[in-house]
């Protein structure tokens, strides 16, 4: 029997402690659109097909009843620094860290990989590694 295929990763989720403070970031300063939100979660556009959700810490440890006969989404939550890439051109590094720079977001670490590509990293306001990532970074990008 072969193997079902993958087709991407759909959906990232982050754990934030403040939602209105996480959403002045993420729009403020990454430009990112919500498409979707309540008091206990924020959905993003991240481009290429994939989401960001943003949840409040702690508020998806009940089973989320949907209306409309849709179904349920289990509980779920998440705790500690977690890692996100988003994906960039190469074109748009520089402005991106004139971006950074004009918000006050430190650049904590470069990479310069042996593909070529290149990463910045920073942090969101609790504490979540984020990554600016060019191709070149892995084979498949």
């Amino acid at each position: 029997m072969a193997m079902p295929k993958l087709n991407g990763v759909l959906e990232t989720a982050l754990y934030v402690d403040d939602m209105d403070r996480a959403r002045v970031f993420f729009e403020g300063v990454m430009g990112l659109v919500p498409f979707n939100a309540d008091h206990r979660f924020t959905a993003y556009d991240a481009g290429a097909g994939s989401v960001l959700l943003l949840f409040l810490q702690g508020e998806t440890l009940q089973t989320v009843v949907l209306p409309n006969e849709m179904g349920t989404i289990p509980p779920h939550d998440g705790k500690g620094r977690v890692h996100v890439a988003f994906a960039i051109a190469t074109e748009e590094l520089a402005a991106w860290e004139r971006q950074l720079d004009d918000h006050g977001v430190a650049i904590e670490g470069r990479t310069h990989w042996p593909r070529g590509g290149e990463s910045l990293y920073f942090r969101d306001p609790d504490g979540h590694l984020i990554e600016l990532a060019t191709p070149g970074v892995w084979p498949n990008y």
